[in-house]
């Protein structure tokens, strides 16, 4: 007991009483295996001993449940004979055998917990017998059963990942695409600049084909080229049999040769004879670049036109190469020479009929219209916002001379071909989601590119409506465009491998099987690289609290819908909860519900009819409105078109009342 003290401190003796009546009564609770013990500023009793369970031995020197006595100030005040009276009270037989019991039941769970997880139950044991603490035992057997489950955390951590390792490849990605694997496949690129003509002679090859497929990156695209394609006349006077297949909507035409596809919606198994990738590099995209490299590793057509911006070369060779595939280059010029003003445009007076004027908001976009369409000018309006349908009514009322001049963020670059003579940048900074940023080069060259459309103009025009915006852009056109990276490229989890890494490991939860798709499989060289969007890791955090299959997350995980807006949040959630419930979610149509509306509530309920036609062709049992929605969808697309012209006309009327006041 004088040995315990003087470990602890030098002190102890004087404080915890030194008489030989203390000292005799002190070797009393050595004898019964206790002992009396200042530290960590208690004053305490630790009672020894040992179990014996499964061939363990395991000695133990711990503080019962009502070990602690006192402070070392309230002991002090204390009496020796308040002292004994103490002592004696907590240092029952009871209270040891107690204690006993309590180890020898914590110990029995600790060497089951440990044989099952094929751990030696003395590597957290031994401390019973070394700990110098003055918690009781209730504390030390949870800290220790904490120390259990990380170990056996980690442990099953990295049995889970090994084994998530083993079960998927990334070099093998491209061999998951049999029908294409098992085809002579030959890539032709076909690149250059915007109004290089290289879409065009794409989709000649196509059209002349027996049979094949565009992939478009937007649905405008798809729907553009899908009428393009029906207006193909073969040699034996009948019109090409084409339908378009996009993630909200389903035009099958009967014994389809051809399709007008978004790339996601790409038909891996059905062989044709010519593909067409469009906008190839895309690759580079950090959302949604994962479904371009599918459609290069898994379209399968004989030939596979890559169509695209020349810094994506590199890129197109080396999967080539790794592909094993063919590969012919075609560099292509611009038709119709680019040029840059001398000066900024500086006043909305010295804006031109054919003029594009660029903002990179909803709200700028239709600030601007507004404050063209008051000096007496009409305005088509086109942002990402907008349906397709109405992105393309708008764009036909300019190259059909009822509008001026267009207003639009940068979704004009991709997707509309407009008669278009100058941009007017009126900034050059956007917002990327997390911060403004000036524009890069490459999206400022695509962007200016849509000016002298060839056969229309002789020459197209860039200026900046600022001086500083025009020297920047300036800059811009100048700089040289980065290539996309020769490798790592994206690949996004299928259901197929999210069901293979369940199966080796388990789990069930979304956000643990995309974090071990990221994390875990196995990715040689770096060449395929897993990837996955923020919004689905976010998505997937809220979808593990609902009581929904794996392959039901992963599809609600992938509605495209923006959950950051409320309205459409509302709209997702209702969904994702209505199927947890196994309720069939069915539309109403709400009378004069669109009447009400302003435009940013109109475009929002297009968006969600949108969604909903997404679900409904995926779970049709559980969306079963598949053509109200659509129909829904185009309603309020018209809606969106005729407001934006009822605004324009607006806008006009005020401004010929204040010219005729003038007057």
């Amino acid at each position: 007991m004088n040995q315990n003290r003087n470990n602890h401190d030098p002190d102890s003796d004087s404080q915890l009483g030194d008489d030989d009546a203390f000292l005799e009564h002190d070797l009393k609770l050595a004898a019964r295996g206790a002992e009396l013990v200042k530290l960590e500023g208690r004053v305490f009793l630790r009672f020894s001993g040992a179990v014996r369970v499964d061939g363990l031995h395991v000695e133990y020197r711990l503080v019962p449940a009502r070990g602690v006595l006192a402070k070392p100030s309230k002991w002090r005040k204390m009496d020796l004979a308040a002292r004994r009276e103490l002592i004696e009270e907590r240092a029952t037989r009871d209270a040891m055998d107690d204690l006993n019991q309590e180890v020898e039941e914590f110990v029995r769970d600790v060497a089951d917990r440990c044989e099952e997880a094929g751990f030696d139950p003395m590597l957290f044991l031994h401390v019973l017998e070394e700990l110098e603490t003055s918690e009781p035992a209730e504390y030390v057997f949870g800290r220790i059963q904490q120390r259990l489950e990380h170990a056996v955390e980690r442990d099953q951590e990295e049995r889970h990942a090994a084994r998530t390792k083993e079960s998927i490849n990334l070099a093998e990605y491209p061999a998951s695409f049999e029908t294409a694997r098992k085809m002579a496949r030959r890539f032709i690129a076909l690149l250059g600049p915007t109004n290089s003509g290289k879409t065009h002679k794409a989709m000649e090859a196509l059209a002349q084909a027996d049979s094949g497929v565009y992939l478009a990156p937007l649905r405008l695209l798809a729907l553009e080229n899908y009428e393009r394609l029906q207006n193909v006349v073969r040699e034996d006077g009948a019109p090409l049999a084409v339908s378009l297949i996009t993630g909200e909507e389903r035009r099958l035409a009967e014994n389809a040769t051809h399709v007008a596809s978004t790339v996601e919606m790409l038909d891996t198994k059905t062989p044709v004879q010519v593909a067409v990738i469009d906008e190839i590099q895309m690759l580079a995209d950090r959302d949604r670049g994962a479904a371009w490299t599918a459609a290069v590793c898994g379209a399968p057509a004989s030939i596979v036109y890559l169509v695209g911006a020349p810094e994506a070369r590199r890129a197109i060779e080396a999967l080539a190469e790794r592909l094993e595939c063919p590969l012919e280059v075609h560099v292509l010029k611009r038709k119709a020479p680019l040029s840059m003003e001398l000066l900024a445009v500086r006043k909305i007076r010295n804006l031109r009929r054919g003029d594009a004027v660029i903002a990179f908001s909803r709200r700028n976009v239709l600030m601007w219209r507004d404050m063209i369409t008051e000096m007496g000018l009409s305005v088509a309006t086109v942002y990402g916002n907008l349906s397709p349908e109405v992105r393309r009514a708008q764009a036909e009322r300019f190259r059909e001379g009822q509008a001026d001049i267009v207003v639009g963020t940068d979704a004009i670059a991709m997707g509309l071909n407009m008669p278009i003579q100058r941009i007017v940048m009126t900034t050059a900074v956007k917002y990327n989601g997390y911060e403004e940023e000036e524009i890069s080069a490459a999206l400022a060259k695509q962007i200016a590119g849509r000016a002298g459309r060839y056969g229309v103009h002789e020459e197209g025009f860039v200026a900046g409506y600022d001086d500083d915006t025009h020297e920047i852009m300036r800059s811009l056109m100048k700089e040289k465009i980065p290539p996309v990276k020769a490798s790592g490229f994206a690949v996004a989890p299928s259901i197929e491998q999210l069901h293979r890494i369940s199966s080796v490991t388990g789990e069930t939860a979304l956000v643990k099987l995309l974090k071990r798709f990221v994390h875990n499989i196995d990715v040689p060289d770096g060449f395929f690289y897993p990837r996955i969007t923020e919004e689905q890791n976010e998505r997937a955090e809220w979808l593990d609290t609902l009581d929904l299959s794996v392959a039901e997350k992963f599809t609600l995980s992938l509605v495209p819908i923006s959950t950051r807006v409320p309205a459409l949040e509302t709209a997702w959630t209702h969904w994702a909860q209505s199927l947890a419930r196994k309720k069939v979610c069915k539309l109403q149509v709400q009378e004069q519900e669109l009447f009400w509306q302003n435009l940013q509530e109109v475009e929002d309920t297009c968006r969600m009819y949108s969604a909903y036609a997404w679900l409904a062709y995926r779970m049709p049992e559980y969306f079963p409105s598949l053509e109200l929605a659509q129909q829904l969808a185009r309603e309020a697309s018209e809606r969106v078109d005729a407001l934006l012209q009822q605004q324009n006309a607006a806008a006009r009327k005020r401004q010929s009342k204040k010219e005729k006041g003038r007057w």
